[in-house]
């Protein structure tokens, strides 16, 4: 009997958060922080060693039953914080996605992973898209809906909806993250800006433009355009800001950092979470942060994707 371990990394949005669900463009880079799960065979499945509930753990439940798996023991360790706008629950969904597959001898598949946790976000969040999942399963920088040319890694397609996503160079950029400390679960945020644009045309603008913005960002990074990209961040956050998304605590951490990077904006869907500066003082913006209340920290971005080990009993 063995244990299989595997891990995938958290990621941030450099852009396109909100309109990426509506198929526009956007951009995700994985960082050097990890979600683990380590899996066995188990006569009672349980999940940190409390019973396995269907209605609780719903991404667990949805990958169970994407690949008719036994019943298992999981045990999970995170480094990245739950509801931080890190995508922890993607890193957790494609990590326990590759365990199971490894613990039942099946291929270990990307594009096959990644459609496992984009359809667990789904189930749990009731609307998603499939960066997160690509970005922690792949690793490295991953575009969604970019300009065509670019290196293809799968498409995902979703009731009326098709991603394209692909990879892309992740030049060597310094990244502060600032964590508000407010748990900010994703589905909440996604339904409101679901019910903004279903009765307001302006909504609809406002996540085009954001694509539109992030299609410029996506320029920006294969030139290696800091002060352009950064630049097309700050105005992220404005439109994120419009469209209801921030709140006064993430404007609090990016007004203090905008002072020392190149720009700054709020990370994932917002309410909470965290925000993420573009600098090449890192020192200054975690201080500035958190004098601000918030809980700062550098990452180093081109991190590995889902990997994988068995662990011989």
């Amino acid at each position: 009997m063995s244990d299989i371990v595997a891990s995938a990394p958290g990621k941030f949005i450099v852009l396109g958060e909100h309109a990426v669900v509506y198929g526009k463009p956007a951009v995700a880079l994985a960082v050097d922080r990890r979600f683990t799960c380590r899996v066995r065979r188990s006569s009672r499945p349980n999940v940190n060693g409390r019973p396995f509930e269907r209605g609780v753990h719903l991404h667990l439940d949805t990958i169970i039953g994407r690949n008719s798996c036994p019943p298992v023991s999981l045990e999970t360790e995170s480094e990245i914080p739950s509801g931080s706008g890190l995508g922890s629950s993607a890193a957790m969904s494609s990590a326990f996605s590759a365990a199971v597959r490894a613990l039942c001898g099946r291929e270990l598949d990307e594009r096959e992973i990644a459609v496992d946790a984009f359809e667990a976000e789904y189930a749990a969040q009731g609307r998603a898209s499939p960066m997160d999942a690509s970005a922690s399963t792949h690793g490295g920088g991953v575009v969604v809906n970019g300009p065509r040319g670019d290196r293809p890694l799968w498409s995902i397609s979703k009731n009326s909806n098709t991603w394209d996503v692909s990879e892309t160079d992740v030049p060597e950029m310094t990244f502060v993250v600032g964590y508000t400390g407010i748990k900010a679960p994703t589905g909440p945020q996604v339904e409101k800006v679901r019910k903004y644009r279903a009765k307001s045309r302006f909504a609809a603008e406002i996540l085009d433009e954001i694509g539109q913005t992030a299609l410029e960002g996506i320029g920006a990074l294969d030139c290696n355009d800091v002060e352009g990209l950064g630049r097309l961040m700050t105005h992220d956050h404005k439109l994120l800001s419009i469209l209801g998304v921030s709140c006064k605590e993430l404007n609090k951490l990016v007004n203090a950092a905008e002072r020392h990077s190149y720009g700054a904006k709020l990370t994932g869907s917002g309410g909470g979470g965290s925000m993420v500066a573009l600098t090449d003082d890192p020192e200054a913006v975690c201080k500035a942060i958190a004098l601000r209340g918030g809980q700062p920290f550098v990452v180093r971005t081109g991190e590995e994707g889902v990997r994988v080990s068995e662990i011989l009993q």
